[in-house]
Order: C-alpha cells, then sequence, then structure tokens
C-alpha cells in the first residue's frame, strides 16, 4: 500500500485515538480531529486524558515521526485524506435507541471537504440503515459532490487491551456494495493478519450490535447461575470451569460479579432491544438480559446489608470504581451504582481506585476518596471489592485486618482466596461460592 495515503479520524475517544494511533503505526499518515482545542492540545503534548496500555507511548512515538497529528478543522483534513474514519460516540437516548446526532452532524462537517474520491468509514456503533443516512446527509449537504462510497467497519475493542485488539483482530468487518471501497479497504488493512469479512451495511451493522449483546448476555446467564450456585451450595468457579472447556461454549465472560458495564454491553443491548421492538419483534432474551443485570448490582447491596446487619451509618471501603480492570472508564460502571446505592442506603463510603479516582468524582457525591487501599479501608465495617484489579489481589490483608473496625470482605469479583481470608479472621463472601 501507498505509505503516503492519508487517514482522518472524527473523534478523540477511546476507538478514535486508538484508531488513529494504529493506523499511523502501520505507516499511514493520520489527523486526529476533534471540537475541544483544550483536549487536542494536551494530545499534541503527548497527554492521553484516558487510561489505554500502550496508547500514549504509541501516540507520542507516531508524533515524533510524523504520522500522526491533531487537528480541529474537518474541511482541510478531509481534503486532504483518502479515508475518513467517523468515531464519534452513539449515547443512549432516553428510550434506548442509539442517539445518533453525532454521526449525522460529523456527515454534515465532512461534506465541505469532499473534494475528490474518498472513502468514509463509519466504525461509531449505529442503528441499521446508518450507512445509508450517512451518504444521503453528504449528498444532500453537498448537491455537487464528486464520488465517494461510505463503509461500515465496526470495532470490536475491549477496553483495557485496546491497542492489541486493533493489531489483532479477532477478524475486520467491511460492510460495503461497493466493489471499488471494498478493494481500497482490504488493502488498507492488509498489513493486518486477520480474517476479512466481506458483507453488506447493514449485516455489518448489526454483526456489532448482535455480537455485544451475546456477550452481555453471556455474562447475565453466569451470574443467574452464580446466584443460584449460592441456593443449592454449588460454587460456580468450577460449574464455569466445566462449562468452558466445552469448545462450544469457551471460557471467556463466565466469570461472575456485579453485572456489566462500560460504554459497550449496556447501551448496544439496550439499542438492540430498541431495534428488534421498532420492528415489531418481542426480544424477551434480551429483556431478560438487561433485568438480570439490574438486579445483580442491587444483589451485591443485599449481600452487604445482610453481612452487616444495617448499611445506615455504617463505613464501607469500596475497592474500584472502573467498570472492569485496566481502565480509567466509568461509564455505567457497576461500582459506580453499588455504591450510590449504599449512599441511598445512607452508608459511609471511602472509595479507592488505581486509575478511575479523576473519573469517578464527577459521578459521585458524599463519598470519601482514599488516597490507597488503607487508608480507604481504616475503621470501616466491611471492605467490598468492586472491581478486579491486580493489584487488590496482593494487599496486606492481615494490615487491613488490624485497621478495620470488622473484617468483613464482600468480594463481588471472586478475586481473592476465601480459605486464606478466614484463616486471617475475616468474614468473607463471593458470588456464586
Amino acid at each position: 500500500m501507498d505509505q503516503e495515503i492519508k487517514c482522518a479520524v472524527i473523534g478523540t475517544g477511546y476507538v478514535g485515538l486508538v484508531t488513529g494511533a494504529c493506523l499511523a503505526d502501520l505507516g499511514y499518515h493520520v489527523i486526529c480531529l476533534d471540537r475541544d482545542e483544550g483536549k487536542l492540545e494536551s494530545l499534541r503534548n503527548g497527554k492521553v486524558e484516558i487510561f489505554e496500555a500502550e496508547l500514549e507511548p504509541m501516540i507520542v512515538r507516531n508524533m515524533k515521526n510524523g504520522s500522526l497529528s491533531f487537528s480541529a478543522d474537518i474541511k482541510s483534513a478531509v481534503s486532504d485524506s483518502f479515508y475518513i474514519f467517523i468515531t464519534v460516540d452513539t449515547p443512549s437516548d432516553e428510550t434506548g435507541r442509539a442517539d445518533i446526532t453525532n454521526v449525522e452532524e460529523a456527515a454534515r462537517r465532512i461534506a465541505p471537504g469532499v473534494n475528490s474520491y474518498k472513502i468514509i468509514v463509519n466504525k461509531s456503533t449505529v442503528p441499521v440503515g446508518s450507512t445509508n443516512r450517512v451518504m444521503r446527509i453528504i449528498e444532500e449537504s453537498e448537491p455537487e459532490y464528486p464520488e465517494f462510497d461510505v463503509v461500515s467497519n465496526p470495532e470490536f475493542l475491549r477496553e483495557g487491551t485496546a491497542v492489541f485488539d486493533f493489531m489483532n483482530p479477532t477478524r475486520i468487518v467491511i460492510g460495503s456494495d461497493s466493489e471499488k471501497a471494498i478493494m481500497h479497504m482490504t488493502e488498507l488493512y492488509r498489513p493486518i493478519n486477520a480474517p476479512l469479512l466481506i458483507t453488506d451495511p447493514i449485516s455489518a451493522e448489526m454483526i456489532k450490535y448482535a455480537s455485544n449483546a451475546f456477550l452481555a448476555t453471556k455474562i447475565s446467564y453466569i451470574n443467574a447461575i452464580a446466584n443460584l450456585c449460592e441456593y443449592i451450595g454449588a460454587d460456580v468457579r468450577e460449574v464455569s470451569l466445566g462449562m468452558g472447556y466445552d469448545g462450544r461454549i469457551g471460557f471467556e465472560f463466565l466469570k461472575p460479579g456485579p453485572g456489566f458495564g462500560g460504554s459497550c454491553f449496556p447501551k448496544d443491548t439496550r439499542a438492540l432491544l430498541a431495534i428488534a421492538t421498532d420492528y415489531g419483534y418481542n426480544f424477551d432474551l434480551l429483556k431478560g438480559t438487561l433485568e438480570v443485570n439490574r438486579r445483580q448490582r442491587e444483589r451485591m447491596v443485599e449481600k452487604l446489608e445482610r453481612m452487616l446487619g444495617k448499611l445506615e451509618e455504617v463505613k464501607i471501603a469500596a475497592l474500584g470504581l472502573s467498570f472492569k480492570a485496566n481502565t480509567s472508564d466509568v461509564r455505567e460502571s457497576p461500582a459506580i451504582e453499588i455504591v450510590r446505592m449504599l449512599r441511598d442506603r445512607k452508608a459511609n463510603v471511602s472509595a479507592y481506585d488505581p486509575k478511575a479516582m479523576d473519573n469517578a468524582r464527577k459521578q459521585l457525591e458524599g463519598i470519601e476518596f482514599a488516597d490507597n487501599p488503607y487508608l480507604a479501608a481504616r475503621d470501616a465495617d466491611a471492605l467490598v471489592i468492586l472491581t478486579e484489579w491486580d493489584e487488590f489481589k496482593w494487599l496486606d490483608y492481615p494490615r487491613i485486618a488490624e485497621l478495620m473496625k470488622r473484617p468483613i470482605i464482600l468480594d463481588t469479583r471472586n478475586l481473592l482466596d476465601p480459605q486464606v481470608l478466614r484463616k486471617e479472621g475475616f468474614t468473607y463472601e463471593g458470588v456464586g461460592r
């Protein structure tokens, strides 16, 4: 592929920054675009607001070699680029449907820069039919437009391993009815060794929703099994291990906990349910997935209340605030929701997270933020592990027992060894154990 090929990436969130940095690392010239000049200036100085393994050094490295830059001038960047990636957010609206306002606005801002053949690549998660919607917006915004194609190219990035996932994907999905666009997209991704699935735009859009909703369903299923295990006296770890060895099931997403969260699974499951509703299909399975997830968070609070006798005026040390380990993202985090529930029941909460403290402060009021786990645990009536950070495995738990008022642990991630903790004098409870 011509090393002078230029790409414009609209949006500098998780998907945009990872996409831009990785394309630059493949040898292409990339310009990432955003309206926020303060954010752009931070990025130009090599400061990345989100925590994502390998991302910051990759951005700095590619800025230094001239492959990656940042700008607010979309028209100029689009005019000078061949591939234009849309990576803006598509949050849920009040009905659960995906709000594609940001995608539509990006399309309108792209239109004036379409001065020659371009490929507009939609990586944002969008409802079926959005590829055609973007095409119509550009056509309507610029009556005399040159030839261009719009391609659906959904991302399957996991926060915490997003850079690795981009460079080592399980598959690359390209949704287009244009042979010309398919040829160019195939060339773009040639340096990456992965199965390439060529399909129509609507199927490509559906693949993303179907994948995320399936994984969300798998999590809710194992949480329901964990709850049943508690009633009958089984150990969900052994159950999930026995299930996972079946190649038809696999081990991934069979870890029980406080429910799924983050920027994708809740939003995409709600959006797929809304799509089904719009087309007259009663998708009861997805309704159950979402209900089990909602109820799982309540169960964690009820566990604590049962262990303590009451929650009012007791002190809870909460370890972990991000929706999962190895990210600073607190969007729809089960940990955040559980802390809110504890506060609603008038518990006093002291919280700590290795990377998500700043983001959590924007969402939580009325709690104490501790500088380390030991300060959080001081004089606590119970300690609850809400995120599976590795560092929580290796804490000095005898010291924590001495610091706490009552040595009680609720491990919502099954991160710790119950036998070891009970020998140290803790009252321990996990999920499904």
